[in-house]
């Protein structure tokens, strides 16, 4: 289902075998200018990704063909916008399966249009940042190296993959380095959103951080929680 809308509008590809939800989502995001092409397939799902150019993916977790998961695996490395998946409720396997494998936000089953639309326009917002703002200068925090300029991080001069996301968390840590950041500050501040209690996304993605700087994630010496509090990003 390939619906035009204004040139200008973001591409979203919505992999979702359930027909019922996918036109109610398609419906809601249409009526948001945004132009809508679905697939119900795994396999299929994963060749449009690589074959054609979207700003987000709605990814649904189990999917004929290839399972979500593993298309999420596959792709993240090469496929340059946001990946969102869509899990079931009360699943905390599947979000925390989500999460760990890279993807920029998870969205429960069923979906409320308003709070899809939101997620959505949070993350394709920190996209549309006009390139000419500053970008700030290198950060440096003993064997790290944060590179502002290419959104990069290296260790000991090596250069780490990072999601959209984490790069994204780890420079707002960064920035605010010494002082403890509630996850209300955090959702606030990435997503323009309240910390609603519930999400597991943050906790998700300092999680893997802390397994790609080296940081010991029984007693990490740079990203530490503060308990009740939030985290701190330890200063040298």
């Amino acid at each position: 289902m390939d619906i035009s809308a204004q040139p200008a509008a973001a591409r979203i590809l919505l992999i979702e075998d359930d027909d019922r939800l996918a036109q109610l989502v398609a419906d809601a995001l249409e009526k948001a200018n945004y132009v809508v092409t679905h697939c119900g397939d795994g396999l299929a799902g994963e060749a449009l990704m690589r074959q054609e150019s979207f700003d987000l993916v709605l990814l649904d977790g189990h999917l004929p063909g290839k399972d979500g998961f593993d298309v999420l695996r596959d792709t993240r490395r090469d496929f340059a916008g946001r990946i969102v998946m869509l899990t079931a409720r009360d699943d905390d396997i599947d979000q925390v399966l989500g999460l760990e494998g890279g993807a920029d936000d998870y969205i429960t089953k069923p979906v409320a249009p308003r709070v899809l639309l939101a997620r959505i326009k949070a993350l394709l917002r920190r996209d549309a940042l006009p390139a000419a703002q500053p970008v700030g200068e290198t950060l440096h925090f003993g064997p790290l190296t944060l590179l502002p300029q290419s959104r990069e991080l290296r260790v000991n001069g090596e250069p780490v993959p990072l999601t959209t996301a984490e790069y994204e968390l780890l420079n707002f840590l960064a920035h605010r380095a010494g002082q403890v950041v509630s996850r209300d500050d955090i959702m606030q501040g990435l997503r323009g959103l309240e910390f609603d209690g519930l999400d597991r996304a943050i906790d998700a993605r300092i999680s893997r951080l802390r397994k790609k700087i080296g940081d010991d994630a029984q007693a990490p010496a740079r990203i530490k929680t503060v308990r009740g509090q939030g985290y701190l990003f330890a200063i040298d």
